[in-house]
């Protein structure tokens, strides 16, 4: 039996999509499939494909006009090709272009944002791509639709999860909260990065109205971005019990040791914190967008976009009322019983690998 040939795109690679497709790399891998991963080299130092049994080849960032070329050269032979994201899916359906047909997966994991005439692009990249795309996966019904509005012949909802933290985490870890300067005092989490959309500003609105509590919560925000000089500025104008800690690999270990995660987020789609919080068993207060009511279910505490007074109301009430949190925790491991396995995963995408190798 000849093997399956596999090449596996990503773009910019947000956190979400970049461990995907290292656990998909990995299953795949498991079950005999030849799987090649095209990225940026920042992206295979933070996941290593290659430890997954994984050829890894490096691409040039968007812009770069030896990217197309690399990855049609890359591509040449393989049975399927498998594109993670937007930026993903316009590189490799450039690369397709004009060879031998070769059938083009373009998985969906969120959704581009933008206005105006960059809305229009954006409309425009996303038609063009579905529709070069044999199959869309999508990772919400919402994604579903919308890859639909833009003519995709067939767009289906994904069983998409993300791998879990490795190795044991102990939940409430003195040490971790001592590091953070939250030993005698309730500690909030929040991580993603620091751009517009993620809610930061709304968050630190929230973090303004509790202040009066005694102890006073400190909030801690894992992440990098574009927006960390203007939140670090209010932070310190307003003096506000609120710390950014960048970029963490111990994200795990620090999110256990929270004792309520906070996702301020104008729209997400399966959304990795939603995710490890409520594995974790850490309650969760997150906006009522996308995906999320989908993925958890009545296992968090759901508030709208942008209000912060709902924000700081309903993290306040958490604070005030244990007996609600240990009800989260369990609901929130529950809920996470529910999700597909890395295994359902794995071998979702591959029975759509051999549908368009057999068709």
């Amino acid at each position: 039996m000849t093997q399956l040939r596999t090449v596996h795109v990503l773009g910019g690679g947000s956190a979400g999509s970049s461990a995907h497709v290292r656990s998909l790399a990995s299953g795949l891998v498991a079950r005999g499939v030849r799987v090649t991963v095209c990225a940026p080299p920042e992206l295979d130092r933070l996941h290593d494909y290659p430890g997954a049994g994984a050829h890894f080849v490096p691409l040039p960032r968007l812009g770069d006009p030896a990217a197309v070329t690399a990855l049609r050269n890359t591509c040449i032979g393989a049975d399927v090709v498998h594109a993670h994201g937007l930026q993903a899916s316009v590189r490799a359906a450039l690369a397709l272009s004009g060879g031998a047909p070769v059938p083009l997966v373009t998985t969906w994991h969120t959704r581009g944002r933008a206005e105006g005439a960059r809305g229009g692009v954006l409309r425009l990249l996303e038609r063009r791509t579905v529709r070069a795309a044999s199959v869309v996966l999508a990772t919400t019904s919402e994604l579903v639709d919308r890859a639909r509005r833009r003519g995709a012949r067939d767009a289906r909802l994904a069983p998409v999860t993300l791998p879990a933290a490795r190795g044991p985490v102990c939940l409430h870890d003195g040490k971790a909260r001592a590091e953070l300067g939250a030993v005698d005092r309730p500690l909030l989490m929040a991580v993603g990065a620091l751009e517009r959309g993620r809610g930061y500003r709304t968050l630190l609105d929230a973090a303004r109205r509790w202040r009066d509590l005694d102890p006073q919560p400190l909030l801690v925000i894992a992440g990098e971005g574009r927006e960390r000089a203007m939140l670090q500025r209010r932070i310190t104008d307003e003096d506000l019990p609120v710390r950014l800690i960048g970029s963490r690999e111990d994200v795990a270990e620090l999110l256990a040791a929270a004792d309520v995660a906070v996702l301020p987020s104008r729209w997400e789609a399966r959304s990795p914190l939603a995710q490890e919080a409520l594995r974790l068993g850490v309650p969760l207060v997150a906006t009522a967008v996308g995906g999320v009511p989908e993925l958890v279910g009545d296992a968090a505490e759901l508030v709208p976009y942008g209000d912060s007074a709902a924000l700081a109301a309903v993290v306040r009430g958490l604070l005030e009322d244990a007996d609600r949190r240990m009800d989260l925790a369990a609901a929130g491991r529950v809920q996470a019983g529910t999700w597909p396995t890395e295994d359902d995963t794995v071998a979702h995408v591959l029975s759509v690998y051999d549908e368009l190798v057999g068709r």
